[in-house]
C-alpha cells in the first residue's frame, strides 16, 4: 500500500500543467487589393460658358449628361490594431465617358434663319483617389465579420478633349443636317477633396486571408472639366470653358486582405 501511494504522487507531481484558453487578439499590418462596380453613379449636369465677338456668347448647363464608367480597382496597406479597430490606405482607379447634348433656340453658325441649333458632346475621362480610411469590427460570427469605416482624402481627376458635333434642326430646306465638328477644347486636370463612408462584412478563408465584400459611397468635389481657345467656323475665336459639379458614387466591392501576422 505505501508502494502504491507512493506511485500516486508522483503520478500527481509529473501530471501536465493546465491553463485557462484565452482569444488571440489580432494585431499586424496586412495588404489588400479591390474591385468595384458603381452603376449608380450621380453628379449634375456640367456648366458651359462661351465667349467670343467681345461677350459672352452662350452660357448654361448641357440638356443631358450621362456618365460611364462602372468598375474600378485599386490596392493598399493597412493596420489591424486589435480585434475592433483597423485603419488602411487605398488607392484607386477608373476612367469613363461623358456624353452630353445642348439644344439652342437660335441658328446654328451659318445656319439659314427659322432654324434651331443641336450639339452633342463626348469626352473621356480618368480619376485616382487616395483615400485614409478607418473601420471598426463588429466581432466575428461563424467567421464573419461586419464593418463600417469611412475615409478622408483627395482624388485627381483628369479630363480629356471635348469634341462637339453642331446640327441644324426643324428641317426646312436650307437645314442640312450636320453643320460642322467644333475643334476640340482641351481637358482640364486637378485634384479634388474626397470622402467615403464604407459598410460590408469579412469572411474568414483562412486565419490570414479575408474575402471583403462590401458596400462604399465616395463623394468628390466639383471642379474645372475643359477650357481653350479654338477657332471656330464662322464665328472665329472663342473661349470655351466648362466644369463639373463633382460626383457621387454607389458601389458594391470585393476584396482580398492578406495579413502578415
Amino acid at each position: 500500500m505505501a508502494t502504491a501511494a507512493g506511485a500516486a504522487d508522483l503520478d500527481i507531481i509529473h501530471a501536465p500543467e493546465i491553463r485557462l484558453s484565452s482569444q488571440s487578439v489580432a494585431q499586424g499590418w496586412y495588404i489588400r487589393g479591390d474591385l468595384g462596380y458603381g452603376g449608380w453613379m450621380r453628379t449634375d449636369k456640367p456648366s458651359y460658358r462661351v465667349d467670343a465677338l467681345g461677350g459672352v456668347l452662350a452660357r448654361g448647363n448641357f440638356d443631358t449628361a450621362r456618365f460611364s464608367g462602372p468598375v474600378s480597382y485599386g490596392a493598399g496597406m493597412g493596420y489591424q490594431f486589435n480585434n475592433f479597430v483597423r485603419a488602411d490606405l487605398t488607392a484607386d482607379f477608373s476612367n469613363g465617358k461623358l456624353k452630353a447634348s445642348s439644344e439652342y433656340g437660335s441658328p446654328c453658325i451659318g445656319g439659314p434663319a427659322g432654324t434651331t441649333c443641336s450639339a452633342t458632346h463626348r469626352a473621356s475621362y480618368s480619376a485616382a483617389h487616395l483615400l485614409a480610411n478607418g473601420y471598426v469590427d463588429l466581432g466575428t460570427f461563424a467567421g464573419i465579420t461586419p464593418y463600417v469605416g469611412a475615409g478622408l482624402g483627395v482624388t485627381y481627376m483628369n479630363w480629356g478633349n471635348l469634341k462637339t458635333d453642331v446640327a441644324c434642326r426643324n428641317g426646312t430646306a436650307g437645314c442640312g443636317g450636320a453643320t460642322f465638328s467644333a475643334p476640340a477644347v482641351s481637358g482640364e486636370n486637378d485634384w479634388r477633396f474626397t470622402y467615403a463612408l464604407m459598410a460590408g462584412a469579412a469572411v474568414d478563408l483562412t486565419e490570414r486571408v479575408k474575402l471583403d465584400i462590401g458596400y462604399r459611397f465616395t463623394d468628390m468635389d466639383g471642379g474645372k472639366a475643359f477650357g481653350d481657345t479654338v477657332t471656330v467656323p464662322g464665328l472665329g475665336a472663342a473661349s470655351v470653358s466648362a466644369s463639373d459639379k463633382g460626383f457621387r458614387r454607389h458601389e458594391i466591392r470585393a476584396g482580398i486582405r492578406v495579413a502578415t501576422w
